[in-house]
């Protein structure tokens, strides 16, 4: 329980500061797409790096059911806790795509009209993952994150997302996930063999 509502938390904190971040670069600089873009990905880059840091020693902080599965597929938790881990990620997101629309006095839900899903943003969603930079280098500028993607549907702002475009995201997400979970196996067998061997090196269970 204390691994999930770290999980809720984390989320509804990184919608809430994806979204909030990218109405206040709206008011604050109006007309200026650039700099919007730029607040937005400052504030999204700083946000997450304090929350990974926070939550992180309780839930692993995976904010995120790509990382979730793909953890999974490594063994780093049971498929059992990955299944609990999906709901309140995404529970979690929407909440904080509420939050941020009440924080600027708008109205709880506002259903996103800003359509996404063309070819080259489904492209970019399958290679962003380091935020930051991704906000910048990828057409989509890196939702990167199935749960996030359905909470920003929940807010017609800078941020927000069509619902229609969000089916195509998380399917470029998860195959982004898929690319990942293979280079990890290609890149570092070594690292992968050694829990396998530490297990094999325990005496048996009587």
């Amino acid at each position: 329980m204390r691994r999930l509502v770290a999980e809720a938390l984390g989320c509804a904190l990184l919608t809430a500061l994806v979204v909030g971040s990218g109405i206040a670069a709206q008011q604050l600089s109006p007309g200026q797409t650039g700099l919007q873009l730029a607040e937005n990905a400052a504030a999204t880059a700083a946000g997450l790096y304090a929350i990974i840091l926070i939550l992180g020693p309780v839930s692993g902080a995976h904010l995120n059911p790509v990382v979730t599965v793909v953890d999974a597929a490594f063994g780093g938790l049971s498929w059992r806790e990955a299944a609990a881990y999906l709901p309140v990620q995404v529970a979690g997101c929407v909440g904080g795509a509420v939050l941020a629309n009440l924080m600027f006095a708008r109205s709880a839900v506002s259903i996103s009209t800003r359509h996404r899903a063309s070819g080259a943003h489904l492209l970019a969603e399958v290679v962003g993952a380091y935020i930051g930079a991704a906000y910048w280098f990828t057409s989509s500028t890196s939702f990167a994150n199935p749960a996030i993607s359905l909470g920003r549907m929940f807010s017609d702002t800078f941020a927000g997302i069509a619902p229609a475009s969000v089916p195509a995201f998380v399917a470029a997400q998860l195959a982004g996930g898929v690319l990942g979970y293979g280079l990890v196996r290609l890149l570092y067998p070594a690292a992968l063999a050694e829990p396998e061997r530490q297990a094999e090196a325990l005496p048996p269970r009587s």
